[in-house]
């Protein structure tokens, strides 16, 4: 009886070390795109032709556009992938996107400058994000927000980030 009530209680202890964890589990149907609209400040991860979570987002401080130079405040638009997942993000948790691609780098230095880099999907600051656009061309969610994409969606998966 003593060794069944140590079991129980080493279960439980397991079973809630996964309460506060940072990162999600997730089971349901692949994402297979990542739509971003600009203008509706939207984000929209789908399988296939199907939407699975719409998510209100904040964007780069100076937000039409298309990114063209470092330090813009622009957030690209175009067809990228995700590059990566970055579990020690500054912004909590951050998908990485392939931006800039060879275009966006030819026609930086066309104009003799840089098209900046270091885009990605992340979290933080934990507040309404639709209401204003901070980051520095970034799409930003809510933390809670990030967990669960970042469970989700998997390097390579396309992104089309449209006007």
């Amino acid at each position: 009886m003593r060794f069944l009530g140590w079991l129980a209680i080493l279960v439980a202890v397991i079973g809630l070390s996964g309460c506060g964890s940072k990162f999600k589990r997730y089971n349901g149907p692949e994402v297979t795109q990542v739509q971003v609209h600009k203008a509706d400040r939207k984000m929209y991860l789908f399988h296939n032709d199907r939407i699975l979570k719409t998510y209100d987002i904040a964007l780069g401080f100076a937000p039409e556009g298309h990114k063209q130079f470092e330090g813009d405040g622009k957030t690209p638009e175009g067809q990228y992938f995700i590059s990566h997942k970055n579990p020690d993000s500054q912004y909590h948790l951050s998908l990485g996107i392939s931006y800039p691609n060879a275009a966006d780098i030819a026609f930086a230095e066309s104009q003799g400058k840089t098209p900046g880099g270091d885009i990605f999907i992340h979290g933080g600051p934990n507040n309404p994000v639709s209401k204003r656009d901070w980051t520095w061309g970034c799409i930003a969610l809510t933390d809670k927000e990030m967990e669960r994409v970042y469970s989700m969606v998997k390097p390579g998966t396309p992104i089309i980030i449209l006007p």
